[in-house]
């Protein structure tokens, strides 16, 4: 059990909700002063949103990076690859290094596609990347083509309240759907 953070559960529970029937969630960009339980709700509510989503005969999955050890696009990508991945059925490699970001890209995609109807990618510490690229590649790709069949949602997580602000005006179009703030406890 998460303490004093019910509201904040339920807010992004309300942003991801579609995903428990196979529709696109929402993207979200959550922000607070560390310690304040941020990637707690996150991961929580990624967890209920897989189990929920099962229930309904929806595929959901998620893949958590932290931005601070994974910081450029090429980890962070390789990172959710290689987290979503299940080799067995997918016949699918992620190797850890030695391929391009577009081939992580490539794969990553076809892994989506074949084996989930949602995925919810949670970018914690997401203002230590080093810019904006794969914020925009995951919340575009739906509309750019690359996956036909899964719908994305992507959790961001910032201890700067100014992040939004250095953003890509596209990116921050297509990502900065919902925005909330977690106080700190008192």
């Amino acid at each position: 059990r998460i303490v004093g953070r019910d509201e904040e559960i339920q807010q992004i529970a309300n942003a991801v909700n579609p995903a428990i029937f196979g529709q696109s969630p929402s993207n979200v960009l959550i922000y607070g002063k560390t310690g304040t339980g941020k990637s707690l709700c996150a991961k929580y509510v990624s967890k209920q949103l897989i189990s929920t989503a099962e229930n309904e005969g929806v595929i959901a999955s998620s893949a958590y990076v932290d931005c601070a050890q994974d910081t450029t696009e090429t980890q962070a990508v390789q990172t959710i690859a290689s987290t979503l991945n299940k080799p067995e059925s997918t016949e699918i490699n992620i190797p850890d290094k030695g391929i391009s970001t577009a081939t992580y890209y490539k794969r990553l995609w076809k892994i989506l596609d074949q084996s989930y109807d949602v995925a919810l990618i949670i970018l914690d510490e997401i203002d230590k990347l080093e810019d904006d690229s794969i914020l925009m590649q995951l919340s575009r790709a739906g509309e750019a083509g690359k996956i036909s069949s899964c719908k994305i949602g992507v959790i961001g997580i910032s201890n700067k309240i100014k992040y939004k602000d250095r953003m890509d005006e596209r990116v921050k179009s297509s990502l900065c759907e919902r925005e909330f703030v977690f106080p700190p406890y008192d």
